[in-house]
């Protein structure tokens, strides 16, 4: 008689068993997410159904801002070529969304024949119509940098007079859509021009909810001087502030990306780390690609049952035979209090429901009479797929982690500072001093020996207690002068001889000067007569 009732049982407590993360993605969506959203027309709403491309397919970086501030221009500095398709220009050029993609050929597909290939992630987007798709395209190319990643790259947005004129499709719907599905959105700005037009502010407010994957970078920095880029910076945050409405600070990276000479050099140093940094953040996304869709899923799921409760309240009551439309201007009025109520009962937090307003004017064009009732054995799959199914995932995506080689975006603009001494920070702190043929610490060598002949040494080498007394002047920590000690003491004695201690100064100044220490001591910085024992 309940024989069902222990099959629920015996599955909650053996979870089904997939050999990769995407498989295991597209299953549970297919056989546990996708009939509640389709019982509850949450496409109809929200976002289309998930495709297998959805899963499959490349992480993907949008880029996103006004004309002219080097959107196009950046995606060429990091593939290190032209690709078709490319406008550059001062005023507004790239009037197409343009997916750049690894391809064998070069060559262009049109929007129409492209959402009608299951390969690539884009076949929903056939819900914008002609007017988008004549302005999609996807610009496939042979290069090292898209075989991890693809970029796509939209059209500026428009300010002052041109912000007037329609697009002819929902800009900010498009983006919304692309947002949902890529792993990085990269805001680029305009040192010279910060001002946030209305169609930027309202696009901005269409990407909530995906500040996760928002970095913002500031570009030309080149060209304005130190004093002016501190203002600037200072001035983007301002701006920033008033329209994401986060507590965490957007990460914000300075620099020019674009492979021309520095107009002002003086912040060479500054563009290069800020560089590396924006470098390490799109090269770690192959990596967390598979984590990052198994956050969405369960975003998505979140959302779907909030949706499925909305719709099950709004349904249950509307009155069966009179009075319909007036109950369901009511009702659409009353949507906040409605909000409140499945809040209370259900205890879910008030940031996994979608945004009012828009809610609001989306359920003006719907029959409500076609809607469903609650159904709680959808919601308790629901339920049960993020308890269980979830968690097994995380397990699966970890033990994919460290299975597979290190997944990193190589070649193009990824390449130039790796090697050779333009690689970032070669021949700096502790690096110092790498292809001279003579000690870099024999240069201060006499002012340390001056110092270390005042401690008292016996037989050549002074003790942990007198070297403490001096390295502490440093007021450096004590976590750090341990690893400096760790570091110079290379023959392990507890004691430090003329050589080590000079070398203990050296990397002493180094942390002053601002350099990180290195965990091991590298080969150049061994004092000359240890360098027999370290071999």
């Amino acid at each position: 008689m309940f024989s069902w009732l222990g099959t629920d049982d015996r599955r909650r407590k053996d979870p089904e068993v997939f050999q990769t993360v995407s498989e295991g993605l597209k299953k549970l969506y297919k056989s546990k997410l996708l009939p509640l959203e389709e019982h509850y027309r949450f496409h109809e709403f929200h976002s289309p159904a998930l495709e297998d491309a959805d899963f499959d397919n490349k992480p993907m970086v949008l880029l996103v801002g006004q004309y002219s501030t080097g959107k196009t221009t950046f995606i060429r500095y990091l593939l290190e070529q032209d690709f078709p398709g490319m406008r550059i220009g001062p005023e507004p050029t790239t009037d197409s969304f343009i997916a750049v993609m690894q391809g064998d050929v070069e060559g262009i597909i049109p929007g129409n024949a492209l959402v009608v290939d299951p390969k690539k992630p884009f076949r929903k987007l056939n819900a914008f119509g002609n007017a988008f798709l004549n302005r999609f395209v996807c610009a496939q190319l042979p290069n090292p940098v898209l075989e991890s990643i693809s970029v796509i790259d939209t059209p500026g947005i428009l300010s002052g007079e041109k912000q007037r004129i329609s697009r002819g499709y929902d800009f900010a719907a498009v983006l919304e859509w692309f947002a949902e599905r890529v792993d990085r959105i990269i805001l680029l700005f305009d040192a010279h021009k910060l001002d946030i037009s209305d169609e930027f502010s309202e696009v901005i407010k269409a990407l909530k909810n995906h500040e996760d994957k928002m970095r913002v970078v500031l570009n030309k920095a080149d060209q304005i001087e130190t004093q002016q880029l501190m203002r600037v910076y200072g001035a983007l945050m301002w701006s920033l502030g008033k329209i994401v409405n986060t507590p965490e600070v957007i990460r914000v990276y300075i620099g020019s990306f674009w492979s021309h000479p520095l107009l002002i050099p003086d912040n060479r140093k500054l563009f290069e780390a800020e560089e590396q940094d924006l470098f390490r953040d799109i090269q770690s996304l192959p990596r967390n690609a598979a984590l990052r869709k198994l956050n969405d899923l369960i975003k998505r799921a979140r959302l779907a049952k909030v949706h499925a409760y909305i719709i099950s309240s709004l349904k249950k009551e509307m009155p069966s035979v009179f009075g319909k439309d007036n109950k369901k201007k009511e009702l659409v009025n009353n949507l906040a209090e409605i909000y409140g109520r499945i809040e209370r009962e259900h205890q879910i937090s008030p940031g996994d429901f979608p945004n009012l307003k828009r809610m609001q004017d989306q359920l003006q064009a719907q029959d409500f009479g076609k809607f469903q009732p609650l159904k709680t054995k959808l919601l308790e799959v629901v339920d049960d797929m993020l308890a269980h199914d979830i968690a097994q995932l995380m397990v699966l995506v970890r033990q994919e982690e460290t299975q597979r080689p290190i997944q990193m975006v190589k070649g193009g603009a990824f390449e130039g500072t790796l090697h050779g001494p333009f690689g970032h920070g070669y021949g700096e702190g502790a690096g110092e001093g790498i292809d001279d043929a003579e000690w870099v610490v024999a240069r201060d060598k006499p002012m340390y020996d001056e110092i270390f002949y005042t401690l008292s040494p016996v037989d050549g080498k002074i003790t942990g207690a007198n070297a403490k007394k001096e390295m502490v002047r440093s007021k450096l920590p004590n976590s750090v002068l341990g690893k400096i000690w760790k570091l110079a003491d290379i023959d392990k004695d507890g004691m430090l001889d003329d050589e080590e201690f000079a070398l203990a100064n050296h990397l002493i100044k180094v942390k002053l000067e601002g350099h990180e220490l290195p965990n091991e001591l590298p080969a150049h910085l061994l004092p000359p007569s240890k360098r027999k024992i370290a071999e």
